[in-house]
């Protein structure tokens, strides 16, 4: 089921060149993920996704399924952020999402982003093109996959702060005492 999700916070983007999830596993792909308010509408979105991906796929099972896979980050992709000790995790549940393609990414404008703008960083907040979906088979589960992200507005960033500024720096010149120090 494809949601809308809006003004969610960005932690762990791994938007402009994929990784691969196990160390030579030969499957790179792109990933976030979006820090919910719970109770939120995004909240609500994602529990019925989940909820109508689960009866679909698993019918009677659905129920007994979910309630079997809650908690477990293997086996289901909405999870609980007390259970992490990262910064801004704490009161809020994180839908982690994953994409073997690349993600449509903008600005607030519609614009496409380049990696150069610096605009989608952990700590950001975006709006977010999500699918959830129940999978069968030999890893069974409730997975969630990203099609696009649309910066919505900078926050703190996550892990140490921004990069530094150019202005940051003495203009040192182009005279002898530049070159003497090379």
């Amino acid at each position: 089921m494809d949601i809308r999700l809006t003004n969610v916070r960005l932690s762990f983007p791994v938007l402009w060149e994929p990784k691969e999830y196990k160390v030579g596993d030969g499957n790179p792909r792109f990933s976030a993920t979006l820090l919910i308010e719970p109770g939120s509408e995004n909240d609500q979105k994602i529990r019925e996704a989940i909820r109508q991906a689960a009866e679909e796929k698993y019918g009677k099972k659905a129920e007994a399924n979910l309630k079997q896979w809650a908690g477990n980050s293997q086996r289901y992709c909405y999870l609980d952020g007390n259970s992490k000790d990262y910064e801004g995790y704490e009161g809020r549940w994180y839908l982690a999402c994953h994409s073997r393609t690349r993600p449509t990414l903008v600005d607030r404008d519609r614009t496409r982003l380049v990696e150069e703008d610096g605009k989608l960083y952990g700590g950001c907040y975006v709006n977010a093109m999500v699918s959830i979906y129940a999978q069968a088979g030999e890893n069974p589960g409730i997975r969630a996959s990203f099609t696009g992200l649309q910066f919505a507005g900078k926050g703190d960033a996550f892990g140490g702060g921004k990069p530094a500024d150019p202005d940051d720096f003495e203009d040192l010149g182009q005279g002898a005492d530049a070159e003497s120090m090379v």
